[in-house]
């Protein structure tokens, strides 16, 4: 596997750790504390974030490679 392919599952499974433990966060049942909701929030953010990224990167890749 190449790095540029590596990347691509690196930021793609970083992705979905965030979004499992944003999940996770707001679906606790300790998730009564404001704490969880933040966390969540943020990880939440991270994992839309990581999604973009994951794309404009994907895209900048397949303009280099033409």
């Amino acid at each position: 596997m190449s790095l540029k392919g590596f990347h691509v599952v690196f930021v793609t499974a970083s992705a979905l750790l965030a979004l499992g433990f944003g999940v996770w966060c707001f679906t606790s049942p300790l998730a009564s504390s404001a704490g969880y909701r933040v966390a969540g929030a943020v990880a939440m953010l991270a994992a839309i974030g990581l999604v973009i990224y994951g794309f404009a990167f994907y895209r900048k890749i397949s303009e280099i490679q033409r």
